[in-house]
């Protein structure tokens, strides 16, 4: 039986940050709901820029536990098993995210 590689990898996913990541995103988008109200509310647009700032902070460091968990976990098993798809994806992954 051969292994669809398109996106999905042959391994499950085990990521032990998950509930670090969506609290994190939760207070993302809280933070964003805020700065919409701020602008809404027509504040000053150097305060609004530093929110902004603030929560394009907080996504990367979003990334960065995503990407942690995922070399620790995803990379080690498809090495493991000889992936070399997910060695790819990740590549193309951190190309985006690094933009």
């Amino acid at each position: 039986m051969e292994e669809n590689h398109t996106h999905t990898h042959s391994h499950p996913h085990h990521h032990t940050n998950t509930k670090a990541v969506l609290n994190r995103m939760n207070r993302a988008i809280g933070h964003m709901e805020a700065v919409k109200t701020m602008i809404e509310d027509g504040r000053d647009c150097s305060e609004v820029l530093i929110q902004i700032a603030a929560v394009r902070s907080a996504i990367n460091n979003i990334g960065k536990i995503i990407l942690e968990d995922h070399i620790n976990h995803c990379l080690v098993d498809a090495v493991e098993s000889g992936d070399e798809q997910v060695l790819k994806d990740l590549n193309d992954a951190i190309s985006k995210f690094v933009k």
